[in-house]
């Protein structure tokens, strides 16, 4: 067990030291974690991607649309993600022998699985849920742990997503020119970073990135993902389908915007195949279903006034080829797509970074949320605290 003395908040202790990252997002198809140090810049230390067990992912799946005996299933599979996070960053850990170094590992930044996004117009109350018992994350461990980080900021009015912009501003923002940060993971969501450093941090979920991808391409060809989108590369886009897809409210909502499974579903998919007529192949659907990521991001680059901005793109989709072409393809010609990579932080590992410096923001007593982001009435200072 590695345990930490946690200094008080806003102590010049917490700063310096490893920040644990860890992410598991709406593509289920792994926990990343990283090891990162933000003093004097940012150094990744280590990494690594697990592979979310078969059975936990068949629970989160289940969980993520209503059914019998939710709070009962809820309850253990809380305890058991939080179980597996707390391994994965020991297994991390011990692997680089990061226990050895000088460094003092401060915390302990998790993310969660998110299992419902309500951020607006909901019955009742808006609201976000991430589970992973962080409790069980700081005694498996025997690390400060930080946790919940999205319902301080739909308390204060705000969506609770996207909040990656404020850590992408700070390692990613140039004075010399305009800059996109696209994250394709299960969403898709993109940052605006203007070079003139007056105008306000912008950033919002575009719509679908590669959740309706997987979920088609699981059904039908039994794969967690279509790797390179060669599957969709055999068929053609359905215009009759990609326009139904498209009046989807959503795409034309105006910011601040977040989405979630909740929205971009199997089911959606076939009530849109339902009202076209005539039979599609599925991999028709599958390269439609790529163009819808590609239109809607590219759509709402062109909206903001930001398609002459340089894009780097992080996340799985990042290693999508068809994708990156048609993104290419989509924007002015000659504005080349990059990963972020080319800022030097791999693509795979962006969001488990962004998840520590949010631990890091929080221990030191500062806002990490951004009001022109996510639309809440200002800054926060996000994440709960659960001692080692």
């Amino acid at each position: 067990m590695m345990k930490n003395l946690p200094a008080p908040i806003n102590s010049p202790g917490f700063g310096p030291g490893i920040y644990i990252g860890v992410m598991s997002g709406t593509s289920l198809d792994a926990v990343d974690v990283v090891a990162v140090s933000f003093e004097p810049q940012l150094q990744l230390h280590a990494h690594a991607s697990y592979v979310l067990p078969a059975e936990i992912k068949t629970q989160i799946l289940t969980l993520c649309s209503s059914g019998e005996d939710e709070i009962e299933k809820l309850g253990h599979l809380d305890i058991s993600l939080g179980k597996l996070f707390a391994d994965c960053c020991l297994k991390l850990i011990q692997q680089h022998e990061l226990h050895l170094r000088s460094d003092t590992i401060a915390a302990i930044g998790l993310h969660g699985q998110t299992i419902r996004h309500r951020p607006a117009n909901a019955p009742k109350h808006n609201f976000s849920l991430q589970i992973g018992d962080a409790n069980t994350v700081a005694e498996d461990s025997g690390i400060l742990t930080v946790a919940d980080f999205r319902r301080r900021d739909i308390a204060a009015g705000g969506q609770g997503a996207p909040l990656v912009p404020a850590f992408h501003s700070n390692i990613f923002h140039s004075n010399s020119c305009n800059r996109a940060i696209l994250n394709i993971g299960g969403m898709a969501n993109i940052t605006l970073l203007s070079e003139d450093s007056q105008q306000p941090l912008l950033g919002f979920d575009t719509g679908p990135g590669n959740v309706l991808m997987d979920a088609w391409v699981q059904q039908h060809k039994g794969l967690a993902y279509d790797a390179n989108g060669d599957w969709a590369k055999e068929g053609k886009v359905q215009p009759a389908l990609l326009q139904k897809l498209l009046e989807l409210p959503f795409f034309s909502q105006p910011i601040p915007k977040s989405t979630g499974r909740e929205q971009f579903n199997l089911t959606w998919i076939q009530q849109a195949l339902q009202s076209i007529s005539g039979r599609i192949c599925p991999e028709d659907v599958q390269r439609t279903l790529l163009e819808l990521s590609a239109v809607t991001i590219c759509n709402e680059i062109k909206k903001q006034h930001f398609a002459s901005a340089e894009l780097y793109v992080c996340g799985g989709g990042a290693h999508n080829q068809l994708l990156m072409a048609r993104l290419e393809q989509l924007l002015p010609e000659g504005k080349s797509v990059a990963s972020t990579a080319a800022l030097d932080l791999d693509p795979d590992w962006v969001e488990a970074t962004a998840f520590a410096w949010l631990a890091r923001q929080t221990l030191l007593g500062l806002c990490s949320n951004c009001a022109t982001v996510t639309g809440a009435r200002g800054g926060r200072i996000l994440g709960a605290i659960f001692q080692a």
